[in-house]
């Protein structure tokens, strides 16, 4: 059985580059990641839905995990995504995993069959044997229709290595419950507009597509408030982020406007691979105007102002 696995700090959720014929890109993908490293994040995550896991195959899912885990060469935590439809693609995801020496594995409730509470908790847990891993939960009730509930936590706690949490309901009592009633499973901010909140009930990470593009800012929330417990300093942090977090969430365009803020960055995160489709040049401009904002702002907290 493995170790306790300390969940802490800024674990970023990689976005896939792609070229313009919808391959993989990478050697932008490995820019990124160092220059996540040099950033300062605590941990990087593959496979998730905002590396646009559902347009890949298990074997592209796997080729990814594998590039990131080589170009991190252990100086952070991997962790790597099994969310599928069907439990033996997540358990192939999860072997795989094992097999290129991966972390751990993130969790979330297979989508569109809509499981009862046992039968997630029984996909867990199935997962779980295969691999023998770390494992973080992903509850997102808004995407899979399903909540992780007290049943679900109860049966998978029979693991110790359900070791957290990345908890995206929005529902702030779903917050006070795991903190109060789920001490072991570590809490995991997955909602962004809620970050202080979480870093008040004592949640110890986060899990931010943000920090793909703004990762020294995203680190900072985390020091100031986890660490340090400035929380005057961190309402002002937060204040100056959240009008980030509207432009990300409003119209369902999550992930193009994550893939766009890397490219601010000067990396080229390329197409979204179908069904979506990019930002249109209106909503490009109001994501660059947010994210000047912010910076400006966020700079001038540092200085003191």
């Amino acid at each position: 059985m493995t170790q306790l696995f300390k969940l802490e700090g800024i674990y970023t959720p990689l976005i896939t580059p792609f070229a313009v014929d919808g391959s993989i890109d990478y050697k932008v993908l490995a820019q990124l990641i160092e220059n996540l490293i040099a950033a300062g994040v605590h941990g990087l995550i593959s496979g998730g839905s905002t590396g646009e896991n559902y347009a890949e195959t298990v074997e592209e899912r796997l080729e990814i995990a594998r590039f990131i885990v080589g170009q991190v060469k252990g100086r952070l935590p991997v962790f790597v995504g099994t969310g599928a439809m069907r439990t033996p693609d997540s358990v192939a995801l999860a072997r795989g995993a094992k097999e290129m020496k991966a972390d751990g594995l993130l969790l979330g409730t297979p989508p569109y069959s809509v499981p009862t509470e046992r039968e997630n908790a029984i996909n867990a847990l199935t997962i779980d044997r295969a691999a023998d891993l770390p494992i973080i939960l992903y509850n997102y009730p808004g995407r899979m229709s399903v909540e992780m509930g007290r049943d679900f936590l109860d049966r998978v706690g029979r693991s110790k290595n359900f070791i957290g949490i990345k908890e995206s309901s929005g529902d702030i009592n779903r917050v006070h419950l795991l903190a109060r009633d789920y001490p072991h499973i570590q809490l995991s901010c997955g909602m962004d507009d809620q970050a202080l909140e979480f870093f008040a009930w004592g949640a110890r990470s986060w899990i931010c597509a943000g920090s793909n593009f703004l990762p020294e800012e995203h680190v900072l929330l985390y020091k100031t408030c986890a660490v340090d417990g400035d929380f005057a300093k961190g309402r002002r942090i937060m204040s100056a982020m959240l009008p980030l977090m509207r432009v990300l969430e409003q119209g369902g365009k999550f992930i193009q406007c994550v893939k766009h803020g890397v490219e601010t960055t000067g990396l080229v995160a390329g197409p979204m691979r179908p069904p979506l489709k990019g930002l249109n040049k209106e909503e490009k401009r109001e994501l660059e105007q947010v994210i000047r904002t912010l910076k400006v702002t966020i700079k001038a907290i540092q200085g003191g102002n």
